[in-house]
């Protein structure tokens, strides 16, 4: 069987005054066609987007894009979903990426793999930064190491890290190589082993960076064999609290002042159907994941990321509650429901609307959080509303509780307003510019 000889042709193109790929502020991307020509026919065609950008992350003032600093506000997401599982359609990918959008997001981790070709497009499209990773994964929830040192997975690693970079080089969206996601070096120690894996990263693309996603300890050595690092860090809820995430980022910032900081995944379990009165932690392995400490852990968990200029980025675990068949928490055996928007999509999580409030500046809105309590049993109770805009006015049963103003992170409170027995009206509405943005909720006190 004949062979046919390869040819590598390389061209110089300039452009006068180019138009850059700028995230979401602006994703122009230029089409770049190439026609191949035998005696003068065409005989074959490539169109590809073309976007041109350039970027740095430093270890002080995090990521820049075309010169100008950007905190990458970011998600992670597994490509899945109720009912259909890993076998999404075109309208599945498009609308995880809206609802990327309407909140606000400017970024996103695509874990734990390569994910379908469409969604890179849709990034491309929308302008987030895109973290690509392949399935090189840790222990997780289960008792494997992660690392089995044998030639077969070696290869098999190395051949996947290759396919993924060649075949999604040409997306703009793509900032970062990710080639880990929480190894251990006990057993099979992969140190050197990701050192191979971030040389083959350079020499196939040696304008991108690498990343991973630890949780080792900043000392460990692992930390220190790729570009960038980040943490999966769930203080709060697996442990700790949620006010120890700025306490520890200083601390691997004083210590490592080298490395580039990011957070890969921080999160809580929620459940619409678990509501309490008061705020408290659920348990993180049983049946009880109440919303309300979902939202208190993320709202002091993103408090503590966004004023920290030095963390590059910070990716919540995870957009969308998703499939995991080993877990046996929440309101159902089979599922992480650590997402801010339900598996189905249908139901987005109060803390989704604080992130929105926080992240999308442009898409007005007031949204009363705690709002899937619907039956109480205290008539006194704080509310707590929701908003881009600077002020919004409450009325339960048509009375005024008067107007306030927004407070850090786009929080408005009503403390001890009285709820009567029976069912509770709850309204809010904001006023700007002669527009009026409302929401509203019933709730039934004992």
């Amino acid at each position: 069987m004949a062979t046919t000889a390869q040819q590598v042709l390389t061209t110089d193109i300039t452009l006068q005054k180019p138009r850059l790929w700028n995230g979401v502020k602006d994703p122009f991307m230029y089409k770049a066609e190439v026609v191949l020509l035998v005696d003068g026919k065409e005989a074959d065609k490539v169109i590809q987007p073309l976007g041109l950008r350039f970027y740095h992350v430093d270890a002080e003032k995090g990521f820049f894009l075309n010169g100008e600093h950007v905190k990458l506000k970011g998600v992670c997401r597994h490509q899945d979903r109720a009912e259909v599982g890993s076998a999404l359609r075109l309208q599945h990918h498009q609308e995880d990426a809206e609802i990327m959008v309407e909140m606000g997001a400017n970024s996103v981790r695509l874990a734990h793999y390569p994910q379908a070709t469409a969604f890179y497009d849709l990034m491309d499209q929308h302008g987030l930064v895109v973290w690509a990773e392949i399935p090189f994964i840790g222990p997780g929830g289960y008792l494997d190491r992660g690392f089995n040192d044998i030639p077969a997975f070696r290869e098999n690693g190395k051949e996947q890290l290759k396919e993924l970079i060649r075949q999604h080089y040409n997306h703009p969206s793509i900032c970062f190589w990710g080639l880990y996601n929480e190894l251990k070096t006990y057993g099979d120690n992969p140190v050197e082993y990701v050192k191979e894996l971030d040389a083959l990263a350079k020499e196939e693309d040696p304008t991108r960076p690498t990343t991973a996603a630890s949780f080792l300890s900043h000392h460990d050595k692992l930390n220190a064999t790729t570009d960038l690092v980040a943490w999966n860090q769930y203080f709060g809820w697996y442990g700790g609290s949620p006010s120890d995430m700025g306490p520890w980022a200083d601390q691997v910032h004083c210590d490592c002042p080298e490395f580039r900081i990011g957070v890969s995944e921080y999160g809580a379990g929620a459940s619409i159907y678990h509501q309490q009165d008061s705020v408290k932690p659920g348990d993180a392995s049983e049946w009880w994941h109440p919303e309300n400490f979902q939202t208190y852990f993320h709202i002091h968990n993103w408090k503590a990321i966004a004023e920290r200029p030095f963390i590059w980025g910070s990716y919540i675990w995870n957009l969308f509650d998703f499939g995991a068949a080993h877990r046996t928490e929440g309101d159902r055996p089979g599922i992480n429901d650590k997402g801010l928007v339900t598996f189905d999509r249908k139901v987005k999580k109060d803390a989704f609307y604080f992130y929105k409030a926080n992240w999308n500046p442009d898409d007005k809105f007031v949204y009363i959080s705690n709002r899937c309590h619907l039956n109480r049993s205290q008539p006194v109770t704080d509310i707590t509303v929701f908003s881009n805009l600077p002020e919004a006015e409450l009325f339960v049963n048509g009375v005024s509780q008067g107007i306030r103003r927004a407070g850090d992170y786009a929080i408005f409170t009503w403390e001890e307003v009285t709820l009567q027995k029976g069912n509770n009206e709850i309204y809010v509405k904001a006023i700007q510019a002669k527009n009026i943005y409302e929401d509203k909720v019933s709730w039934t006190c004992k």
